[in-house]
């Protein structure tokens, strides 16, 4: 990995991994990261395919969150776990080769499909009468999402193209008697200006560039809320309730980013101060080593704390993921209402719903409700 390619000639003495406390504690870390990712991931993925009412423009995108996030728990936390426990890569170059390109698919669909999802949150909120998102709720709008989402992981796996065909198995000459080898994703033969180019390439394309184009699109749909809510009249109940619900799901856009961003940063700060500070290999000390593990071990940390994140700010999702795990009101009769989840709601309404923002006045209300139901209020 890219983690362990630090200078063993710095400030400090070598010191064997059985007398370090991250060979013990890293282990557990990931053990952790796999059964959440794995459980999370995988039960978000299942409410997706298993019921219709959650086959929206943002809960496609955020089913390729949860895809890209098992990609990298089941090809990569398993091999890299050991990476502070081993001094030697024991798993050979071609785990190694998918291992990195694998790591690099999934942070290019997770930082490339947030960009998209903050597009498409800005578009229902400010220009709800475009037929491209999921305020239009038609084929179009889905077939366009899902080419989107299928553009992206063809993207991603161009960009880690270079991982895949570079990394190779470094050896690392301690002393004398000791050498071992890293999985390590710049090849000498590419130049010695390379690593610095793919470390700065990496900064930008995964992480500065897209983050700055979601800040200003969550900055002008705020603006946007703030003035629609000054303008809007009284009377509007049933636009006040759409906006609502709009927001809701940006909200929990908004979350997502957030964790992105916080997971990625100490990886990104500890890279580009390794590569461009040119008295790196003599600074490093016990606190750029802490820095290093630390964004280790969030990088990972991020393909399992967008299910708790959806968990935490909506309730569908929690009363689904609920019902899977926690075999609440009985696993049968749990499935079959909700597979006809949607039916029901066209049928009656007196019925209570368990989805919020949902109106129970008159019948163009329940209309309005279905279809805030198709428009994303369903997170």
């Amino acid at each position: 990995m890219e983690y362990n390619d630090t200078s063993l000639n710095g400030s400090e003495t070598y010191k064997p991994y059985y007398e370090r406390p991250e060979t013990y504690i890293v282990p557990l870390l990931f053990a952790l990261i796999f059964v959440i990712g794995v459980v999370g991931n995988g039960t978000l993925v299942a409410v997706f395919v298993r019921h219709k009412a959650m086959r929206n423009v943002p809960n496609t995108y955020i089913l390729s969150l949860a895809l890209a996030d098992l990609l990298v728990i089941i090809t990569c936390v398993p091999f890299t776990s050991i990476v502070y426990t081993v001094e030697s890569w024991p798993w050979g170059e071609s785990v190694c080769k998918i291992s990195e390109a694998a790591k690099d698919v999934s942070i290019g669909v997770s930082v490339f499909t947030l960009t998209a999802l903050s597009a498409d949150r800005y578009f229902a909120i400010v220009d709800p009468l475009r037929k491209l998102h999921a305020t239009g709720g038609s084929k179009r709008a889905t077939r366009l999402t899902v080419a989107t989402a299928i553009g992206i992981w063809v993207l991603a796996a161009v960009l880690a193209t270079p991982a895949y065909i570079g990394s190779y198995l470094r050896a690392f000459v301690v002393n004398p008697t000791t050498q071992f080898h890293v999985c390590y994703p710049y090849p000498p033969q590419w130049g010695e200006s390379y690593a610095q180019t793919m470390v700065l390439m990496r900064f930008i394309l995964y992480y500065s560039l897209p983050l700055a184009v979601i800040a200003l699109f969550y900055v002008l749909m705020a603006r946007h809320l703030v003035l629609s809510t000054q303008n809007m009249p009284g009377e509007m109940q049933g636009t006040q309730r759409q906006m609502r619900a709009r927001r809701k799901v940006a909200l929990t856009v908004l979350a997502f980013v957030l964790v992105f961003a916080a997971c990625f940063l100490p990886s990104h700060v500890f890279m580009m101060w390794f590569y461009y500070c040119p008295t790196a290999q003599e600074d490093y000390n016990s606190w750029w080593h802490g820095l290093r593990i630390v964004g280790f071990c969030f990088s990972f940390l991020n393909s399992c704390v967008n299910p708790i994140a959806l968990y935490c700010t909506s309730g569908i999702f929690r009363k689904h993921f609920n019902r899977y795990l926690l075999c609440r009101s009985g696993s049968a009769h749990g499935q079959r209402g909700s597979l006809s989840l949607s039916t029901s709601r066209r049928l009656t309404s007196s019925r209570k719903t368990n989805i919020s923002m949902v109106p129970r006045t008159t019948s163009v209300g329940r209309d309005s409700s279905i279809r805030l139901l198709n428009n994303g209020s369903n997170l």
